[in-house]
């Protein structure tokens, strides 16, 4: 079960304020443990911070057609995200289990976190109109873009093959 983990703002975080200090080293030490907890027990998938609100904007649409673009910063810090993880666990309880081990996000602030499972292909399916599921095939779903050669290759025999890869100063003209 995939479940997105939202880190909620605070008045800080829409600031764009780091902890600063030792607060600030605590925190990277500490989430950098929790993080390699997390991709140990292959949970992890993906994990980001957010820019403030004032760096984003918001698409407004209405049935009638019309679009409307807001630009941020938004009002209600209490619901802005500042960050989020993506994990692959067995249960939303699971999910808490691990949520609960995870470092305050927020030092000095109430940090909060909000987990949301997603819908799998099959869920959504069924929520359509019957007539509607026979048109839905979960395999036209859109495929991941096939990784880079570059990137299946092994560590080792990437480090060995650009220690051979000759240096060429650039000359001064």
């Amino acid at each position: 079960m995939k479940v997105l983990v939202f880190v909620k703002a605070t008045p800080d975080s829409e600031k764009g304020l780091m902890p600063t200090g030792e607060k600030l080293s605590r925190l990277l030490t500490d989430m950098g443990k929790f993080n390699e907890q997390l991709i140990k027990a292959g949970i992890l998938k993906d994990a980001d911070g957010l820019k403030p609100s004032r760096a984003g904007a918001r698409i407004t649409f209405s049935d009638l057609g019309h679009t409307a673009v807001i630009d941020g910063p938004f009002a209600e810090t209490k619901e802005l995200v500042s960050g989020y993880w993506i994990w692959d666990v067995k249960s939303v309880e699971e999910a808490i289990e691990w949520a609960k081990r995870c470092p305050n996000p927020m030092p000095g602030e109430e940090g909060m976190l909000e987990i949301r499972p997603t819908y799998s292909p099959e869920e959504f399916a069924a929520l359509l109109p019957e007539e509607m599921q026979a048109q839905v095939k979960i395999e036209n779903r859109p495929k991941k873009p096939a990784a880079k050669k570059a990137a299946k290759k092994p560590a080792k025999k990437q480090a060995k093959q650009a220690k051979r890869r000759p240096v060429r100063a650039k000359s001064k003209k």
